[in-house]
């Protein structure tokens, strides 16, 4: 039997697979599909809730915002389909360690985030289109891509 590491969802996937629209629309729904099929644990943040709800919330070159409450029931959804990850006092105290290993700040804290909560949740997998934000990670978590 083959292990299935737990995997950490970017915001840029859930935006794409969820937005007929958007780029990569098929591309990414089919990733979380296989994954699903796969029985691979599949998680998100309460950042990442917060960040999906900012850009469905708002006008996109891909399409217009939503609604407030198809973006209330797709959130309802979410929390109902992928394990959450609470920002917790751990998550906290590996982005500060991020940060002493690591050359960021700035809007980079975001993606530190995410990587900080990996940690603390021993998620060693990511998946996002945003490869290159998290590059510098590598050698900490997998990091896999669509394109």
């Amino acid at each position: 039997m083959t292990d299935v590491k737990p995997l950490f969802i970017d915001t840029n996937i859930l935006i794409y697979a969820n937005v007929s629209t958007a780029p990569l629309h098929q591309i990414a729904l089919d990733a979380i599909k296989a994954r699903c099929q796969a029985s691979q644990p599949l998680w998100i943040s309460r950042q990442v809730l917060r960040e999906f709800i900012s850009t469905r919330s708002r006008v996109q070159t891909f399409s217009e915002a939503s609604a407030a409450e198809d973006v209330i029931e797709r959130v309802g959804y979410l929390r109902s389909r992928f394990l959450v990850a609470d920002d917790t006092a751990a998550v906290t105290s590996a982005l500060v360690k991020l940060m002493s290993e690591f050359t960021i700040g700035g809007k980079q804290i975001h993606d530190a985030n995410i990587v900080a909560t990996m940690l603390a949740y021993d998620i060693p997998c990511l998946l996002t289109h945003n490869i290159k934000d998290f590059r510098r990670f590598a050698d900490i978590i997998q990091v896999e891509g669509i394109v």
